[in-house]
């Protein structure tokens, strides 16, 4: 019925669909047995001198359940840098810490140009401290009890001289449950861990949720000055560690590090779009050719398989096939990190049609975000 130049069409579209979510599926599977999960035990040896470094801006809603927890780790200081926070977050914090000696909560310094605003406080907090591992965290993240122990025992076991977390996603609406799972995907499908033990400069990624450093490799790298005006941090930090010859340690969270990184559909959808661009190199024709490809990849096999099995479209039932595997990479990906339900899994198909908002507001020239404007 078909042939012809149609019937190659529909089919050279599923062969690219199918290849690319095989390669995803089998990057996932390599991660399922070999990437890291941290675990919380006693620690044997000394440890050196160490300090978590929490940049604040606004989270007055979030300390109170964060902090304490913070506060209940092993370690030898606690700089909070609050960021300019409008609504009493340093006073909070003060507060919360009581009179621990450990805690010093700092407030920072005006922003300078060309500066972003998280790069800026986590410099300054970088400044106020002498020790030997530093460990930066967003307030937002939960760190369960001897959970620093497990990152201090994971780095040395990786031998990192710079080492990043990807905490376990808390998920509330069905927007988060949609879309944030994918930034687990994108760790899990492209950076199989053992290309990080290989001499491929480009196989790099950190999450600026908890990234660690010892004390020289940091200074070696320049810190967070050297990477001051970008949206993407953590991201150009990795690659740095990389391309300097150092060791980039990874690990993701299990039940020792959690997050819920937004409180509100719009917060997420703000918070996706002010870093996507940069995630793309700042291309919007390769940001916009992202979507179009998400959508023929995960959406379009949902809309086409009803159409074959009708005959209206070629290649029948094979169109079940992406379909298929996409379900089993969401699941892949939950499995492996230890978080949401099984039907999840569905969700996929309307990843991409849930992220045109995401999308629409990357592409804008501007970007607001804890009350600054971010142009690109």
């Amino acid at each position: 019925m078909f042939g012809g130049p149609v019937d190659t069409a529909f089919g050279v579209a599923l062969l690219a669909i199918g290849g690319f979510l095989g390669v995803k599926t089998v990057g996932i599977l390599v991660n399922l047995v070999l990437m890291p999960r941290l675990r919380v035990a006693p620690r044997a040896g000394d440890r050196p001198t160490t300090a978590l470094l929490v940049p604040v801006r606004d989270e007055a809603e979030t300390l109170p359940t964060t902090l304490p927890r913070l506060l209940a780790q092993d370690v030898d200081e606690l700089i909070v840098l609050d960021d300019g926070s409008s609504d009493g977050s340093a006073d909070l914090a003060r507060s919360l810490a009581g009179h621990d000696p450990r805690v010093r909560v700092l407030d920072g310094r005006p922003l300078p140009d060309g500066w972003t605003g998280k790069n800026w406080a986590c410099h300054q907090a970088s400044e106020a401290t002498d020790a030997e591992l530093l460990v930066f965290t967003d307030a937002d993240v939960r760190w369960s009890p001897g959970a620093l122990e497990a990152v201090a025992t994971e780095m040395e076991r990786q031998r990192a001289d710079a080492f990043s977390v990807f905490p376990r996603q808390r998920t509330g609406s069905l927007l988060e449950r949609t879309l944030l799972p994918l930034i687990d995907d994108v760790l899990l499908a492209f950076l199989p861990f053992p290309l990080l033990r290989l001499p491929v400069p480009a196989a790099a990624a950190a999450n600026g949720q908890v990234l660690a450093f010892r004390r020289d490799a940091y200074l070696r790298l320049d810190g967070h000055r050297g990477v001051r005006g970008e949206i993407v941090e953590d991201l150009r930090l990795g690659q740095r560690v990389r391309r300097a010859g150092m060791r980039l340690g990874l690990s993701l969270g299990a039940d020792a590090i959690e997050v819920r990184m937004y409180r509100s559909d719009d917060a997420l959808v703000q918070g996706l779009a002010k870093s996507l661009l940069a995630a793309h190199g700042g291309s919007r024709p390769l940001l916009l050719a992202g979507a179009v490809w998400h959508g023929l990849v995960y959406t379009a096999p949902v809309v086409l398989l009803p159409l074959a099995l009708l005959g209206t479209v070629p290649h029948g039932l094979w169109w079940a096939a992406p379909i298929a595997l996409a379900a089993c990479e969401r699941w892949l990906v939950n499995a492996i990190t230890g978080r949401g339900a099984p039907y999840e899994a569905l969700l996929m198909p309307l990843a991409p049609l849930a992220a045109v908002p995401v999308y629409r507001l990357a592409t804008a020239p501007t970007r607001s975000w804890k009350g600054r404007t971010y142009r690109t």
